[in-house]
């Protein structure tokens, strides 16, 4: 990997580049599922390639290659330099990259079990008695389980010297149980709802979800949505589960803090940001409860690793500081533009594609209450779990969400399970409403794997730490 980097810089230095990186990936995606008792995928990925961007005459060039013999390299490196000669033309100003130290070093996503050396047999096992345990429920009439693991192992170099080698490695799974009736149709997710949680760990993380013994549980919850009455509606006091507050972080913090969507290169497809630089350091985005941090060093996270594909180190970024509006995931070339240094944000989904500025793991800080003293010390309000839906304008202000379960409280107790909530507001007045979040002990991190950007479109996967959250005052309603 590291000749190939090495060839590849050197076509495209001696072919006019003033600023060259190649990255190397090989990557392997392993995904099993089985639906209603038989075996609906077993899947095996493999691909390798090579990503050459650079610098001509201040505009930024790229090109990406599958064929790693020299003749293939060269011209792939002689093409990103004739695409930024192109786009140089065109610039408004000449591209200006903020200072990075020479970074050379590896990283290895930690774990115990390595997902890939789990025999098949050993995975299918666990999705069969996780979907037989659902399908022994009355009532439920579709359901499935799944696994996905990923292993990447890329080389990053750059003119400047830097040359990194990581290895990250994905473990993620979910289940489904839906129960329908004549004119309704409800599912519940577990842990997570569009397919599965995931995050930067071994197989050791699938064996602590414990399919099998949550199957029985999320299943009879989706025949008792069936019945359940419709959530209440009104100005309510709205608690969040931690996967619902994990969802809401992103859509209306993470992607506004990007800073790329700010400077509106986003704007023809991903929108974007309420958060414009003059609001640094003096707009309170939320309450005193609100720590909102992007750190690529969280541990297990799906934005964790150690150097972006600029070869800037990973680092803990504050956002949103006792909520006071504090910063952005920015990139070398965004953050140059302030005089600031790049936060270590921009990836790329692969080797075929140019790196974007992407949320990493963006947390919600842990705070001091817990879940049982929100709702004990709730009136009247809804406590929501698990994502259905969601809608969130280009600029992240305005949004709705609704979850698949929903508990109704009174007088400090859950009275009853209640089905199809809603719940929308505006970012700024939603955080500042927050008076409570969950301690240390209920915090954990969250595996988003579908969050797109780009054109061509890129989905990356993402983390969010987060833990159940209690919010004033809430527009909540039921979806018809």
């Amino acid at each position: 990997m590291k000749d190939i980097a090495e060839l590849a810089l050197d076509v495209a230095v001696s072919s006019g580049a003033s600023y060259a990186d190649c990255r190397v990936v090989q990557r392997g995606i392993q995904a099993l599922a089985v639906k209603d008792g038989s075996f609906a995928a077993v899947s095996s990925f493999e691909d390798e390639g090579v990503g050459i961007r650079v610098i001509v005459d201040g505009g930024w060039g790229f090109a990406g290659v599958d064929r790693l013999d020299s003749d293939s390299l060269g011209e792939a490196a002689r093409t990103a330099c004739r695409i930024a000669r192109a786009s140089s033309r065109l610039r408004r100003q000449a591209v200006r990259l903020a200072p990075c130290p020479v970074a050379v070093g590896e990283y290895r996503t930690p774990f115990e079990r390595d997902p890939f050396e789990v025999s098949l047999e050993e995975k299918m096992d666990l999705l069969i008695r996780a979907d037989e345990a659902m399908a022994s429920v009355e009532g439920v009439t579709t359901h499935e389980a799944s696994l996905e693991f990923v292993r990447e192992h890329r080389l990053f170099a750059s003119s400047e010297g830097s040359v990194i080698e990581q290895v990250l490695v994905q473990s993620g799974g979910g289940m489904d149980a839906t129960a329908t009736s004549a004119d309704d149709v409800q599912t519940r997710s577990f842990p997570n709802s569009f397919g599965r949680h995931q995050v930067c760990a071994g197989y050791e993380a699938i064996e602590g979800l414990d399919f099998a013994g949550n199957a029985p549980r999320i299943a009879a919850e989706s025949v008792a949505l069936l019945s359940a009455p419709p959530c209440p509606t009104g100005r309510l006091t709205l608690i969040l589960d931690g996967t619902q507050a994990a969802l809401q972080v992103h859509e209306s913090c993470g992607h506004p803090t990007e800073l790329d969507r700010v400077r509106g290169d986003e704007a023809a497809y991903a929108g974007t940001s309420f958060l414009t630089p003059d609001l640094v350091g003096r707009f309170r985005y939320g309450s005193e409860q609100v720590t909102i941090a992007a750190d690529a060093t969280t541990p297990g996270g799906l934005g964790t690793y150690g150097w972006d594909d600029e070869g800037v180190a990973a680092q803990r970024t504050v956002l949103v500081d006792r909520g006071l509006f504090r910063g952005y995931m920015s990139s070398r070339e965004t953050a140059a533009d302030y005089g600031w240094l790049s936060s270590g944000a921009m990836r790329a989904e692969s080797w075929n594609r140019i790196p974007l500025i992407r949320m990493t793991n963006v947390n919600l800080e842990p705070g001091q209450s817990s879940l049982e003293e929100m709702i004990a010390t709730t009136e009247h309000g809804v406590y929501l779990e698990t994502n259905r839906s969601w809608s969130i304008d280009d600029r992240r202000l305005n949004f709705q969400f609704g979850t698949q379960n929903g508990w109704e409280i009174r007088d400090g107790r859950r009275v009853r399970l209640v089905k199809n909530a809603l719940y929308a507001g505006r970012t700024p007045d939603f955080w500042r409403s927050c008076d409570a979040v969950a301690g240390p002990s209920e915090w954990r991190v969250w595996g988003v794997v579908n969050c797109g950007k780009g054109q061509p479109s890129q989905v990356m996967h993402v983390g969010h730490g987060a833990a159940p959250c209690r919010f004033r005052g809430v527009a909540v309603t039921a979806a018809s």
